[in-house]
């Protein structure tokens, strides 16, 4: 494997004591009550209880009947393969900043240790509005600090 950074490393002393658990299974939520017309105040509720509790237990979930279509999310993934595959270079120059909290950014820490992973966040002009189109000119997709650098044009 090479060498590693050592930002990447956390002191021995800091490093946590590991214990053999078994998870009984990943919370899957069924987000269809969401769609529902009329819609049911009660199930949503329950649903709301449903990913709180997820989310204090596991940190993650797994979501079911959400309404993105499997052609929609075929194509985010070809270009996310596409946008993460370039040199650090290219990613960083639609880098996040201290004036748009949109972009590229790979310096997350966590317990003064750097986190190993890549992100691009993005948001939504009205995040009241869940954009349910994946029509490339629909601007509420994302806000993109210059759009001319984004490669694949495809990953906006």
């Amino acid at each position: 494997m090479g060498e590693v950074d050592s930002s990447f490393v956390q002191a021995e002393e800091h490093r946590p004591n590991f214990s053999i658990i078994e998870a009984k299974g990943v919370p899957v939520i069924d987000l269809s009550p969401i769609f529902q017309q009329p819609p049911d105040p009660s199930a949503i509720q329950n649903l709301v209880k449903e990913i709180a509790s997820a989310c204090k237990e596991w940190g993650f979930l797994q979501v079911t009947n959400h309404g993105v279509p499997l052609s929609i999310r075929q194509r985010l993934d070809e270009a996310s393969k596409l946008f993460f595959a370039q040199s650090l270079e290219e990613k960083r120059k639609v880098g996040r900043d201290d004036i748009s909290p949109s972009g590229y950014h790979d310096g997350e820490v966590t317990k003064n240790i750097k986190d190993w992973k890549e992100c691009f966040d993005f948001l939504c002009r009205d995040p009241t509005v869940v954009p349910l189109t994946d029509d490339e000119h629909d601007d509420r997709l994302t806000q993109w600090s210059n759009p001319s650098l984004l490669y694949p044009p495809n990953f906006r």
